[in-house]
């Protein structure tokens, strides 16, 4: 049965749904919609509302293009259309009686110009039955976020997941929850805004614990950063500025933005939206802060990322000579391909390809801070198989398991109907007692360099293919 419940935070009065003893609050402004004069500038916290705001749908979702090809077939995001973009949605437990409950703020992937908060997979129910208040939250994406141009601040993205940081941390108590506990959860590039949160004082400061699942730690500077939205403005003939494309409508820099990356691949294509250093919004590569951060974090990737980029025919399109070209215009050390081919002897030479190029941009980064870590940080690997599209141990499989939400279209698309229950069980609780206790409940990663590999049969070993990840620095 549904009921109407009611619930008042700073700016207003809220309208959510209670459904088997949990409390459902979505669409909440936590800023201002970025349209107008708010385009292309820094967040600016909302309004107070007089009314009572109806908190029973999701807001709009970011401006995006849908997946292309292949992809677009296992990834999809609902479209909402409106300009209230920049919300959060709660779920809670509706019992409120005892001591104020473990806060976990959940931010979604996409490369930074896809995803939604309003996905079905990261519906935050089963957290919210286990004593969690989950918290998941929108932001702005592709060129409206994560451009660099003349007159605009940088980073507008992480700018807007740091004011809904703050929200948390300001409105929580309200719905039960512990503003001194709050986890930041991330997968891909919301690994990489986690991350990147970490990196900046005034957010670390906030936050109690993190969680990065296949999450990039480098920011770059300014002059690669800009790469993405420099190619934009060439293809429009118009300067890199804030003026000129607040000019163009949204339709207008998506579409361009498509057409630069019409045909382009994982290994050859358009440069991709990035976080930028910048002494204002991100003073420093989260890589180089993770070290010193003094908060405990889960951090894993999965076994086989690149085969959610790479289909079968384009892996067996890539033959030994386009594979060392490949390596060769990333500087990838031979000794690393050689390691792979050590590790996975009868890989092809685009798995080999794929493989070095995942964990050049994943696993190498994460080894190093976890080495460099004093602070607790529990490792996984992501090692179970999908039986759909030769997908194996993807990008993003891993989802449908930590939210446990294997029965949800999305993770059927990636996982089949028949996955593994009982390891989606095993997963989600021990993100439960990370967010809840600070340990997962394997060891810390240390000079043993234990993993939790996380598969039909969940065990602690050694660090897999650890001679890919040292050749790779």
């Amino acid at each position: 049965m549904t009921e109407t419940v009611r619930i008042d935070v700073s700016t207003g009065a809220l309208r959510g749904l209670r459904e088997n003893g949990i409390d459902r609050y979505l669409g909440i402004p936590y800023a201002e919609p970025p349209v107008g004069a708010h385009r292309f500038a820094a967040p600016v916290p909302a309004r107070p509302w007089a009314a009572e705001r109806a908190a029973d749908s999701f807001g709009a979702t970011a401006p995006q293009s849908p997946y292309p090809g292949e992809i677009g077939e296992l990834l999809s995001c609902p479209v909402i259309d409106g300009d209230n973009i920049l919300t959060v949605n709660v779920w809670t437990p509706a019992t409120r009686a005892g001591d104020p409950r473990p806060v976990v703020l959940w931010l979604h992937g996409g490369a930074l110009e896809r995803g939604a908060s309003a996905q079905s997979v990261y519906d935050g129910t089963a957290f919210a039955r286990d004593g969690i208040v989950f918290v998941s939250a929108n932001y702005r994406l592709g060129a409206e976020g994560f451009s660099v141009l003349e007159g605009a601040p940088r980073n507008i993205g992480i700018l807007d997941v740091a004011l809904a940081l703050e929200w948390v941390h300001t409105e929580i108590a309200a719905f039960g929850g512990d503003p001194a506990r709050i986890t930041l959860m991330g997968e891909s590039a919301g690994g990489a805004l986690v991350a990147a949160l970490i990196a900046r004082p005034a957010s670390r400061r906030l936050v109690a614990g993190a969680i990065i699942q296949s999450g990039p730690l480098e920011a770059q500077p300014e002059d690669q950063a800009r790469r993405a939205s420099d190619a934009i403005a060439r293809h429009l003939g118009i300067p890199a500025t804030r003026d000129a494309f607040a000019a163009r409508t949204t339709a207008e820099l998506l579409q361009a933005r498509s057409e630069i990356s019409a045909g382009s691949s994982p290994v050859r294509g358009a440069p991709g939206f990035q976080p930028a250093i910048d002494p204002e919004t991100l003073p420093a590569s989260p890589l180089d802060v993770l070290a010193d951060a003094e908060l405990p974090l889960l951090i894993g990737t999965n076994t086989d990322e690149y085969r959610l980029w790479l289909t079968p025919d384009a892996l067996a399109g890539i033959g030994p000579v386009k594979s060392w070209l490949a390596r060769r215009a990333t500087r990838t050390p031979e000794r690393a391909a050689r390691a792979v081919r050590g590790a996975l002897p009868d890989a092809s030479p685009g798995e080999v390809l794929g493989q070095l190029l995942t964990d050049r941009m994943l696993r190498a980064p994460l080894v190093r801070a976890a080495t460099a870590r004093p602070a607790p940080t529990y490792v996984y690997e992501f090692a179970w198989e999908s039986p759909v599209r030769d997908l194996r141990a993807a990008h993003a499989l891993e989802l449908g398991f930590t939210f446990d939400r294997l029965d949800e279209e999305e993770a059927i698309r990636m996982a089949g109907p028949a996955a593994p229950a009982e390891l989606a069980r095993a997963m989600h609780a021990a993100w439960v007692s990370f967010i809840t206790t600070g340990d997962p409940g394997w060891p810390a990663f240390d000079e043993r360099r234990l993993t939790q590999i996380w598969d039909d049969a969940p065990r602690i070993a050694p660090l897999r293919r650890a001679a890919v990840v040292d050749a790779l620095g």
